[in-house]
């Protein structure tokens, strides 16, 4: 019953294609240097792009690390190209900034990326796990984009030392990049109210099999409680360009676990507790034999007559609830694979 959550994009950098007025084609001018330090970096965006593209897409991130050892070695091509540009005229102030860039990067693929692999593989065993998960996605995110203003900066000062024209202008890959990066904000912010209630009740179902009502009530608290707050945190969110069928599709969602936990699941707990008390008197009745009284017998007959209308009530309500919790969790993961399809920009 685990609802399946897509790693998006992390990284909103390469937003602008510059362009600059410098006609002349040697190094020479400040310009054409300019424009040399972008091209330094080849495809280097556009591989990455395609792996965040594949990941986003429905498949996880361990199952695309053949394209993220693609994307290193596209990195350490641009590395290479860049170390390989000359000062400029004694200024090594770009060059140093597009190589700091590259190596954020290479770090954040080598590196981070890995943990964020390792840690989808245990993600969805706790809820903590999960919003670790979403805050390293988050910080890595972060890390990329300061790098890009570093090296966004380190431009417009070059240009500015030696009277170059800038024109920025959102180049295709750098609007889908940064469509990426809002697009994952908005999922993650819906689903984590999702996973909160849907581990809950995976918690929960599992002491109800293995008939532990402590944990069972337990869990029934805490899925009451994340409901309740889920539900007002989607208040709070804005829909994604215009689109809020993912939020509607969890509100739904939350609604079911909400109702489940406050009024059919205390239901099913009542059972389990006259079912203990049934074999207790049970047991007694039994080991009484021969020296059963009427009474004895009445309150047996009287006791079968109460447990079999409850487990004629708990069969009902169990399976009423377990159809509705199948339909939910699927309708929720068919909702989230067809909003990034919708909104997740295709790139090969």
């Amino acid at each position: 019953m685990n609802a399946n959550h897509r790693i998006l994009a992390l990284f909103l950098i390469g937003i602008a294609l510059i362009r600059v007025s410098a006609a002349a084609q040697d190094l020479d001018n400040p310009g054409n240097y300019i424009t040399a330090v972008g091209k330094a970096r080849g495809d280097m965006d556009t591989k990455y792009m395609q792996y965040i593209s594949a990941a986003a897409h429905g498949r996880r991130a361990r199952k695309v690390e053949k394209l993220r050892q693609e994307v290193l070695d596209n990195i350490t091509q641009s590395r290479y190209k860049t170390t390989d540009l000359p000062f400029y005229k004694g200024d090594n102030s770009l060059r140093q900034a597009a190589i700091a860039y590259i190596q954020v990067c290479y770090s954040v693929f080598s590196e981070d990326y890995k943990k964020i692999v390792n840690i989808e593989e245990v993600a969805e065993q706790s809820v903590d796990e999960m919003q670790a998960y979403l805050l390293l996605q988050d910080k890595v995110s972060e890390k990329l984009q300061e790098a890009s203003n570093n090296l966004d900066k380190a431009t417009d000062d070059f240009a500015a030392k030696y009277h170059v024209t800038l024109t920025k202008e959102a180049s295709p890959l750098g609007e889908k990049m940064e469509s990426a990066g809002r697009l994952n904000k908005h999922i993650n912010a819906v689903y984590i109210t999702f996973f909160k209630c849907n581990y809950e009740d995976q918690q929960m179902v599992k002491a109800m099999n293995d008939k532990k009502l402590n944990d069972m009530e337990q869990a029934r608290n805490a899925l009451s409680g994340f409901a309740h707050e889920g539900l007002k945190a989607l208040d709070t969110v804005k829909p994604y360009e215009g689109d809020a069928s993912l939020i509607a599709s969890c509100r739904k969602a939350l609604q079911f676990y909400q109702t489940a936990a406050d009024k059919d699941i205390p239901g099913l707990t009542d059972f389990y507790v006259k079912q203990e008390e049934f074999d207790k008197l049970k047991k007694n009745f039994d080991a009484k034999g021969s020296g059963r009284t009427k009474e004895d017998v009445d309150v047996y007959n009287k006791a079968v007559i109460d447990i079999n209308a409850s487990a004629k009530g708990f069969n009902q309500t169990n399976q009423k609830v377990n159809t509705q919790r199948n339909q939910v969790v699927n309708d929720w993961n068919e909702s989230e694979k067809r909003f990034a399809d919708e909104h997740m920009p295709h790139y090969r």
